[in-house]
């Protein structure tokens, strides 16, 4: 069977796998790595919050990617980049010297996010509209067990690799060489299994250059659309608040997520729960990714049955509320792991069941001409809701302790509520 006839099976699984790991290595392992070598919260929420940023800005170079060189070449390259990248945070990894560590995982979120843009490009080109529908859901599964492979399966790992090595950087250095392996096979299948397609846009392999003879070339099309999309976007009516929605729906989420790994890690003396890594990758990156999972499963079959209207108050108390497991947890700092458990499950729940409003709310904004790029605007500042929050968190859980952040985490939680009595007066249904 040639590249070209392979069935999806062979590739939609692993190329979605892919698209998961570096994500979640950069925005979920660095905290927790970086807390393990002992950089300070302050520091830490806002090192690791400014990697966001080429999910925030990645539809400015999305172009490019669209006119240079194929999606294809773009998947292998970027996955390429991404394995030399964990292996050399591998060799990077001392408690001494962060500023290569974040130099590396900076070029691991700038690779992270053109591959996202490569990685969707290709899905649609490589696959008529029934296969894409049929594949929805395979890209999804496979999305969320990277998820749970890189906030659980690589956390634990390298907790096991602490408590046997008794040496924190050791540990890290071997489960990131392990990553950087894992990933060097997945690349190695994709450059053998990823069919080369042919499309009328000139996806295929040949030499990259934009096209420039004719003013209407892809190329120049590409751009002259490009920019269309952001003017048309700001004429949108109502665009401010949705733009407001999307930066404040998910405030207490923003603030509460940098400093979750730290709080389950540091010792009771200073506020913590004091559980070792591998707990914590159970608790926060197994059960809690599952509960995450389960809540959006059910949320998107609440909101199909009722509309978005009618779910974005259920859906933003869902959200909110259950941020106050952690503040109880701060107060009481339970001992017994069942109890944890049971609290972050609740808490992840309620938000997988409310931040299905928040994607519906902006699919639905994105409706009309230029939907794609729209939509890619709109994911832009649902990083960007997540960058700058997190940037303060830090130094704001320093200032008040465990106990008064949390507070002050459920205090941000009436612009969850103002935001979606506002927003929900304009959804069409």
């Amino acid at each position: 069977m040639s590249n070209k006839q392979l069935s999806p099976w062979w590739w939609v699984p692993t190329l979605y796998f892919a698209e998961g790991i570096p994500y979640f290595i950069v925005n979920v392992i660095s905290v927790t790595m970086f807390k393990r070598l002992g950089m300070p919260n302050g520091d830490l929420a806002m090192y690791t919050s400014l990697l966001y940023l080429p999910w925030v800005i990645k539809p400015l170079w999305s172009p490019f990617v669209d006119v240079i060189r194929t999606k294809r070449w773009w998947i292998v390259l970027m996955q390429l980049v991404c394995t030399a990248g964990f292996a050399a945070l591998a060799l990077s990894v001392s408690p001494d010297v962060f500023g290569w560590s974040l130099v590396i995982f900076y070029v691991i979120a700038f690779a992270s996010a053109t591959h996202d843009i490569a990685a969707d490009g290709f899905y649609m080109l490589a696959l008529d509209q029934k296969q894409q529908a049929t594949f929805v859901g395979i890209r999804s599964t496979f999305y969320r067990i990277a998820s749970v492979f890189g906030q659980g399966v690589i956390v634990v790992l390298a907790g096991l690799l602490e408590e046997r090595f008794g040496v924190i950087p050791r540990a890290w250095t071997v489960t990131l060489l392990a990553s950087a392996a894992l990933f060097a096979l997945i690349t190695l299948w994709h450059t053998r299994f990823l069919p080369k397609v042919e499309s009328p846009d000139g996806d295929t392999a040949s030499p990259g250059v934009i096209p420039s003879e004719d003013p209407e070339s892809p190329g120049k099309r590409i751009f002259r659309e490009f920019g269309e999309a952001w003017v048309t976007f700001f004429k949108k009516p109502g665009v401010w608040l949705a733009i407001v929605f999307m930066l404040l729906y998910r405030l207490p989420e923003a603030f509460s997520v940098k400093m979750l790994t730290p709080f389950l890690l540091d010792p009771v003396e200073v506020g913590g729960l004091g559980l070792s890594t591998a707990q914590s990758g159970l608790v926060y990156g197994t059960v809690g990714v599952i509960a995450l999972t389960v809540g959006g499963i059910l949320g998107g079959l609440f909101a199909a049955r009722h509309g978005l209207r009618k779910s974005m108050w259920p859906m933003s108390m869902a959200l909110a509320l259950p941020c106050a497991v952690y503040l109880i947890l701060a107060a009481v700092q339970p001992t017994a792991l069942w109890s944890i458990y049971l609290l972050v499950a609740i808490d992840q729940f309620g938000y997988g069941f409310g931040f299905t409003a928040y994607m519906l709310y902006m699919m639905q904004f994105s409706e009309g001409s230029f939907k794609t790029s729209h939509y890619a605007i709109c994911t832009a500042f649902m990083a960007l809701s997540m960058m700058i929050p997190g940037l303060f968190a830090g130094w704001m859980q320093e200032a008040l302790g465990y106990v008064g952040f949390f507070i002050v985490v459920m205090i941000c939680c009436l612009a969850t509520i103002t935001v979606t009595f506002f927003a929900r007066r304009r959804c069409s249904s």
